[in-house]
This record gives C-alpha cells, sequence and structure tokens, in this order.
C-alpha cells in the first residue's frame, strides 16, 4: 500500500520512529487493550491473505527506547496474561478460517522487534518493542514461488548463513533438547521440515502434543517461554565469550548448570566464540554487524501433518519471519493492485477481531478505512469529507 512518509524523514527512519507508531495505532489500529497492546494492519505486508500484528505500544509511557520491554520474560503478568490469550484467539481465527493444511500455511512469530540494531542505523532503537505477527499463506502461490536464492543474504537464519545452525549444531540441539517440558515433545529435525520450503531448515522444534487445545492452558505458554529462557542462555553465553573472551555463565542464567556442562565445557563451542571474537578483532566493521544482546524470532506454524510447531531462530541480521520460512517477499508499492484485495483483506482482519471484541479484553478502534467497523475505501472517505 501507499504510504505518505512525513518531510524530512527517509523510509528507513519513518519505519522504526514514533511517527510510524502513531501511524500504525491512528490509521491502522484495529484493537488496543488497556494494556497497550495494539493490533493492526501491517503497512509492510507480507501476506494477502491474513496479515496482523500485535506489538506491545508503551512508546506513549515509557519514552525512552531503551527501557521498553522486548521480550515475554521482560513483560509484566497481566501484561503477558493478555497478550498470551490474544495470541491463543487470533490463532484460533486462523485455524478454523484455515483448517486444511494442505491448502494454507498458517503461522505466528514473536520477536523482540530492532531490540539490538545497530545504533549507527537511523532511527531504529526508536520503535523498540515486544512484536507478535500472524500470517496465513495459500500453499499454491507458494508452490507457484521462484524459489528463493540460497545465498540471498536475506535468509539468513534458514540454515544458509546461520551461525548457530552452521558452527554449533549440534551443542546448540544438545543444550535445548534437555529442557524439561510436559506439553510440548521434541521434534527431530527430519520430521518438521515443510515440504514446501525446507523450514525451519534443522533448527530445535517441539510440537503441541495434544494439538491447539493447549493454547488455552497456561501451562504451554510457560514451557512455550522456558524454550525462549533456553535460548536466551545459549546466546548470551555465546556473545559474552565473544565480547570479553572470559567463559563464564552469565548472570541472571536461567539453566546455570546447563550452560556449565553443555556450553563452557565444550571444546566446539568456545572455539567458535574466539574465532569470531579474533575476527571482530581484524575487521572492525563486521562487529558492527553483530548484534550482541539476544535478538530472536519464536514461531509456532502448522506443518504438513496438522501439527502445532514451534521453533526458536537466532536473529542476527533482522530479517522478516517470511524469509525464515525461505520465502523473500518482493514488496512493490502499487495501489490500484492493493485496492483490489484489500477489502477482503481487512474484512478478514476485522472478522479476527470480532473475537477479540467478544473476549471483552480491550476496545476497536475505529480508523479511516473501518469507521464503523466495516471497510470503507479511505479515497471514499477523503472525497466524503471534502
Amino acid at each position: 500500500m501507499s504510504l505518505a512518509v512525513p518531510d524530512g524523514m527517509s523510509r528507513v527512519e519513518f519505519f522504526n520512529s514514533p511517527a510510524n507508531l502513531k501511524n500504525l495505532a491512528e490509521e491502522n489500529g484495529l484493537f488496543r487493550t488497556p494494556e497497550d497492546l495494539l493490533m493492526y494492519r501491517k503497512l509492510i505486508g507480507h501476506s494477502a491473505e491474513f496479515d496482523t500484528s500485535v506489538i506491545l505500544d508503551t512508546s506513549r509511557k515509557i519514552l525512552d527506547p531503551l527501557g521498553r520491554p522486548v521480550r515475554r520474560d521482560q513483560m509484566k503478568r497481566q501484561q503477558k496474561k493478555v497478550f498470551e490469550r490474544m495470541t491463543q484467539i487470533l490463532c484460533d481465527y486462523m485455524l478454523d478460517k484455515y483448517p486444511d493444511p494442505e491448502k494454507h500455511l498458517v503461522l505466528c512469530g514473536e520477536a523482540s522487534l530492532d531490540a539490538t540494531w545497530p545504533l549507527t542505523k537511523p532511527g531504529v532503537p526508536s520503535i523498540r518493542m515486544i512484536h507478535n505477527h500472524f500470517m496465513v499463506f495459500p500453499c499454491k502461490d507458494l508452490k507457484n514461488a521462484e524459489p528463493a536464492d540460497p545465498n540471498d543474504p536475506n535468509l539468513t537464519d534458514s540454515g544458509h548463513n546461520s551461525l548457530f545452525l552452521r558452527h554449533l549444531r549440534e551443542v546448540y540441539h544438545e543444550f535445548l533438547e534437555v529442557l524439561d517440558l510436559q506439553i510440548l515433545e521434541y521434534l527431530p529435525a527430519e520430521e518438521s521440515a515443510l515440504s514446501l520450503t525446507g523450514y525451519p531448515q534443522g533448527l530445535p522444534c517441539w510440537y503441541v502434543k495434544k494439538g491447539r487445545e493447549e493454547l488455552s492452558n497456561r501451562y504451554f505458554w510457560y514451557e512455550y517461554e522456558q524454550i525462549l529462557r533456553g535460548f536466551l542462555d545459549f546466546y548470551r553465553t555465546f556473545f559474552d565469550l565473544v565480547a570479553t573472551g572470559e567463559a563464564k555463565v552469565p548472570m541472571n542464567a536461567n539453566f546455570s548448570a546447563q550452560i556449565d556442562d553443555v556450553l563452557l565445557s565444550s571444546n566446539k563451542f568456545q572455539n567458535v566464540a574466539r574465532d569470531l571474537r579474533e575476527r571482530v578483532i581484524q575487521d572492525p566493521a563486521f562487529a558492527n554487524k553483530i548484534r550482541w544482546r539476544p535478538a530472536y524470532k519464536q514461531i509456532m506454524y502448522r506443518d504438513d501433518k496438522g501439527r502445532l510447531v514451534v521453533t526458536i531462530s537466532q536473529n542476527s541480521v533482522g530479517n522478516a519471519i517470511t524469509e525464515l520460512l525461505g520465502i523473500v517477499v518482493n514488496r512493490v508499492e502499487d495501489p490500484e493492485a492493493y485496492a483490489r484485495i484489500e477489502p477482503a483483506l481487512v474484512g478478514r482482519l476485522l472478522e479476527a477481531r470480532e473475537r477479540l471484541i467478544a473476549a471483552n479484553i480491550g476496545e476497536p478502534i475505529s480508523a479511516p478505512c473501518w469507521p464503523q467497523g466495516e471497510y470503507v475505501p479511505c479515497r471514499e472517505m477523503k472525497a466524503a469529507s471534502k
């Protein structure tokens, strides 16, 4: 869709600034809760079928971008509870609307949104907040699409260039396999791959044993968070070793004994970290590309067998969730093409929103294109206002 960027701002600055947040809420906002969880229409979308996001928009309460929550383990209890409820409701909508795994790829992806972007990138740290993205892709579109170039730099975490998978796969799997999980069960890599894209390309995976009903179980979300906590321990331990050259358990580690037993006792783990440390010393420009603080994508998707599968990926460059799936979306600004798909797309977003309204966890937003809860082309609204 077309978008007017304020004078004096580049597109990069706009999309990662408070100006963007204002636009999301006022022009494209769908639903907001008292905890400031905001559901909105994507400005730069990935799918024309179903594509929406939920962020914890604390930009008006916490003015310092570096002081905002960017991960679920940093959220307050009530925020986390409502965030999980919204995720469950939107996932239920997608699974009800698109019940056949052979026809539609359904996924949601949670991320620390630009939490550790290099400070030299204009404006990026200002948007900093936790983010969950809900998407549906028709499988026929994926089947008919051109295969992605495996050397495309955007495919950073799909097993092509990932540091953790290419160099630390065995110890990464070993570290995460020992998590004590009851609702989620470890799934071998060869059983979890999507036939269309090969995702998740060998990343550790777990499936929901009893299926989608478990999404309403609070203990499911506890286990979901345990996977994140394990990943954070791995990430911090590795990059602390790269940064300081000192092998130690990070402060506030979640699984201290596991770090000591599995990671710090691994020669491979220590050698890869020290090789990377030496490269940073020799090539200072390369150091600016590293995300020294944890950056991740935690994804739940429906596989070919209809199972809900959870995985987590190192997000070293800031690539989109679709690119983690081995799909590089070619976005072209085309107002006429967007106008053709907009009524149906917005209609599905409003349909999903009805479930959030029924759950009584927040209030709908009357944006210009849906002033009374029904889609109205924005150009008609502008004409009427004249």
